[in-house]
């Protein structure tokens, strides 16, 4: 099929191309430091497994529970938090988000049992509900459509970056603090990493703008452009004037099964990943987080390469499809080659670089059609019941590996859920999301 046609470089388009990149440089970067303080906390609970769950004598489905139970209290605060976010404005409410949730993940260091494991791993969800999907909506009131999957991209880069540097600076801690002021370096890892959350947060209430209007760093002239492209997009969207709409619209429904898909894929790596290269057979904190930093370099290179492509091409469904499909693929040979790390390695990239580029792509969706009011709504449905997922999953592992003794079938149960969620992506009309 023939690709939508790329606008040539006419004068207005070149001076709207320079506009936007002094916008992407100013908003994005932060963003990203916004979301890998963000990641960091939310996810380090895999890290701090390899020796809590000795320390305290928790069982996998145990560990699997308190990971799943965040996204318990971020499904019941999510819509509610972005609704918040709409009526008090970015800059004050993600400030408000990130000190919150810094503060919930500084308190795990006084984790004692399962119980207060499972409280605040529930409290840490309530706390970060409403900021990735406030994100995504923030970048609706600066970006078009045909800008925003590699905006959302390079956000959604926080991830692998906290993959990269998070997962050694995790084993590091653990190794270096264990046993300093007689704490545990499980306890230590996360008060440490628990700081870059609080200081962002702070520092968001000087820095991010609520809107365009707001600006002080651009001219009239550069704002009334970035006012102009974002009118312009909304146009073609269906404006839903209440919340309750968005609750009736069937495909903001559809949109919460592919994402819950995806999601199914990105937390198993995100919580496990540092067991699964553990059970090769290596030893040692800082190597296990050395290693587990692999797949995450080739996530970043692939999500940036696809959201790229998706907006050169204003092409969506087979950038969605296909990395799908590669996070299937990996996980199914990460089955098949847990004997050897090397090759468990190499599937593990395969479907780090497809699971995480789906989750960035896959907004282009749903904010194709989601426009009015009932955005802000539609947005946190779709996320909140797509991560679900990050209860389903991580408990699903855990469950499966303690009833099973095998570590291969949680990763078939993965491979079928991607599939399922590529050919759900292709149930959408391309006239709507190729944009």
């Amino acid at each position: 099929m023939p690709m939508p046609a790329v606008a040539a470089e006419t004068p207005a388009l070149a001076r709207e191309n320079t506009v936007y990149r002094k916008v992407v440089r100013r908003i994005v970067p932060f963003l990203v430091l916004c979301y890998v303080a963000s990641y960091l906390d939310r996810v380090n609970v895999g890290f701090a497994k390899l020796q809590m769950s000795d320390d305290l004598g928790f069982s996998e489905a145990a560990y699997g529970l308190g990971a799943g139970l965040f996204f318990i209290g971020y499904f019941i605060l999510e819509v509610p938090s972005n609704l918040m976010l709409q009526r008090v404005g970015a800059r004050a409410w993600i400030a408000r988000i990130m000190i919150s949730w810094g503060l919930v993940s500084a308190a795990f260091m006084f984790v004692t049992n399962e119980a207060t494991f499972y409280v605040l791993r529930f409290l840490l969800g309530a706390a970060e509900a409403g900021f990735y999907p406030g994100v995504i909506l923030y970048c609706t009131y600066w970006f078009p459509s045909h800008r925003r999957a590699r905006v959302i991209a390079m956000f959604m880069s926080a991830i692998p970056v906290a993959g990269i540097f998070g997962n050694p600076l995790s084993g590091w801690i653990m190794d270096s603090f264990q046993g300093v002021n007689g704490w545990q370096g499980w306890q230590w890892m996360f008060l440490l990493e628990a700081v870059p959350a609080l200081l962002v947060g702070v520092v968001t209430l000087f820095y991010l703008d609520d809107g365009v209007r707001d600006a002080k760093w651009l001219t009239d002239e550069e704002k009334a452009v970035v006012e102009r492209a974002v009118a312009d997009d909304s146009a073609h969207r269906t404006v839903h004037g209440r919340v309750r709409d968005a609750f009736s619209e069937p495909r903001v429904w559809l949109m919460c099964l592919i994402y819950f898909c995806f999601v199914m894929g990105q937390y198993a790596l995100t919580f496990w990943m540092p067991t699964f290269v553990e059970s090769t057979g290596i030893e040692g904190n800082v190597a296990i987080g050395v290693l587990s930093a692999v797949p995450f370099v080739a996530a970043l290179v692939a999500m940036n390469l696809f959201g790229r492509s998706a907006d050169k091409r204003r092409e969506r469904r087979w950038h969605l499809v296909i990395p799908s499909l590669m996070g299937a693929v990996g996980f199914s040979l990460s089955a098949v080659w847990n004997g050897s790390t090397a090759l468990s390695l190499i599937a593990l990239s395969v479907a780090a670089a497809g699971v995480l580029t789906c989750a960035p792509l896959f907004w282009s969706l749903p904010t194709a059609f989601l426009g009015g009011t009932a955005a802000a709504a539609g947005l946190a449905i779709i996320n909140s019941v797509g991560n679900l997922a990050g209860f389903v999953s991580p408990y699903m592992i855990g469950a499966l590996k303690d009833t099973t003794g095998s570590a291969s079938i949680p990763m078939y149960v993965l491979a079928f859920t991607l599939v399922v969620g590529a050919a759900a992506v292709l149930t959408t009309k391309k006239q709507v999301v190729n944009r």
